[in-house]
């Protein structure tokens, strides 16, 4: 098989899909790696480092998308390269499609075969290829909060930790999976008060056995939930449906009861966002300001740090590269339920439930597209 690896173009978007031993491993396993030039530069790979691992160094995205039997991508195709995208093509990485209408039509209209990262899910429940950006993603959460924290940076002007005498901030973060607990070991390892809420009694009873004495966990509702942001000077959205579009937990007319220049770090953004007035923005202007409250919106968090991202992502991504690569996607879909949970688009229809609920389209179940 021909894989494909254009240069991410998203802005300010740095990771690269398939790291030179991951090249090496497919060229090993006999499959031809065409790799876009320059497309590992903003993760610290070299074009020579792809060719010494056995890949083919392609000038531009468009003779990468022509050549390639399936394209592996870390982020959705923009509307850039929705004209390169070829029918029956398999593309592989992360799409979000409840989030973005347009997005899921321009993928039905291409005709192409589209697997998400972010929906591959295990009989466990767990999301094995989201979940290494989960966990970058919940610890920068905090990172870039404290830093919007303070006042040139329009927050409240308060430490994270406090310092002796003077108590630190408080933390709240709404959603006690991989970002959320995340977020909390490192808000609570650089000393603020954290509480997480969540609605699984279960999952709070898990953390109370493993979080340090300083995160508080509490059953999320309505009415806990206004009362822990009224006080909070960071709030971080780690709210996940997979595949559909996120909850909104905090509503425009609740900012006004939260400090001013308190922070939102909404990690749920990709999905639509648990707060109301959360938009996606860059890491180039990565926050703006609604009733006095920062919002932090970036919708490719772990770009931001795209070495550890890399290699967290690809270590996850290529045993189901490889077995694509090895058996066509039609038998890896039937051998590989997580995988098959992936699939959200095929011949123009759409294969996740909770894509089509969330814009009122027809659902077909994905083992009838398998015979």
């Amino acid at each position: 098989m021909k894989i494909g690896i254009p240069k991410e173009i998203k802005t300010n978007e740095n990771r690269v899909s398939l790291v030179p031993a991951g090249a090496e491993a497919l060229v090993a396993a006999g499959h031809m790696v065409l790799v876009e030039t320059g497309a590992g530069l903003g993760s610290g790979f070299s074009d020579a480092q792809y060719l010494a691992a056995g890949a083919h160094i392609v000038a531009d995205a468009d003779a990468v998308w022509a050549s390639a039997d399936m394209i592996v991508k870390v982020k959705e195709p923009i509307a850039l390269e929705w004209k390169r995208i070829r029918q029956g093509q398999v593309i592989f990485t992360y799409f979000h499609f409840a989030a973005s209408e347009q997005l899921a039509r321009a993928h039905m209209a291409s005709g192409a075969v589209c697997i998400a990262y972010e929906t591959v899910e295990l009989p466990s429940r767990e999301l094995p290829l989201l979940t290494p950006m989960s966990e970058v993603a919940g610890r920068m959460a905090v990172q870039e909060g404290a830093k919007y924290l303070e006042m040139l940076d329009g927050g409240r002007g308060i430490l994270l930790g406090g310092v002796p005498g003077v108590p630190p901030a408080k933390v709240v973060i709404l959603g006690a999976g991989v970002v959320g607990v995340n977020a909390a070991k490192i808000a609570a390892g650089m000393g603020a008060s954290v509480v997480i809420l969540d609605v699984s009694l279960e999952r709070l009873r898990y953390l109370s056995d493993v979080m340090p004495a300083n995160v508080q966990l509490v059953f999320s509702n309505r009415h806990n939930l206004l009362e822990q942001i009224a006080g909070a000077d960071m709030v971080i959205g780690a709210v996940l449906i997979p595949g559909a579009v996120a909850p909104k937990l905090i509503r425009r007319e609740d900012l006004k009861t939260m400090r001013a220049g308190a922070v939102i770090v909404d990690v749920s953004v990709d999905q639509g966002g648990c707060v109301e007035t959360i938009r996606p923005t860059t890491h180039e202007k990565p926050t703006y300001i609604v009733d006095g409250v920062v919002h932090y919106g970036v919708a490719n968090m772990p770009g931001g740090v795209p070495i550890t991202s890399t290699l967290a992502l690809t270590n996850a991504t290529l045993p189901y590269v490889l077995k694509l690569a090895k058996e066509g996607y039609r038998q890896a879909l039937r051998d590989t339920p997580a995988l098959l949970n992936g699939l959200n688009i095929i011949a123009g229809k759409i294969t996740h439930r909770k894509v089509a609920e969330a814009f009122g389209l027809d659902y077909h179940p994905p083992e009838s597209f398998l015979e």
